[in-house]
């Protein structure tokens, strides 16, 4: 569920091609996302489960798959190892 919300996120706003998202070695640098993008997805991650990641910088060196299970493992810490349900990474809608 979050990683597909990240890929929705990333091709909405940064316009990233979703192909790119089939393979499996894919890093962060292979997207091309200059630090600001990173950091207003992680914003977004952030005021959606409502805690701050520590390090959002560690992400950029990762493979796509590993900052996803990075983000969720630190979702599910900050919430009692449950991942709260929401709807999409996008500031204008509401989490269910």
């Amino acid at each position: 569920m979050l990683e597909q919300l990240i890929k929705n996120y990333l091709v909405t706003h940064a316009k990233i091609d979703p192909v790119r998202f089939d393979h499996p070695d894919l890093t962060m640098a292979d997207l091309g996302l200059d630090s600001l993008a990173l950091v207003e997805m992680l914003f977004e991650i952030e005021d959606r489960f409502g805690f701050q990641i520590a390090d959002p910088m560690q992400f950029q060196t990762l493979r796509f798959s590993e900052m996803v299970a990075s983000i969720e493992a630190e979702v599910r810490a900050h919430h009692h190892g449950h991942l709260p349900q929401v709807d999409a990474l996008d500031s204008s809608v509401s989490a269910s």
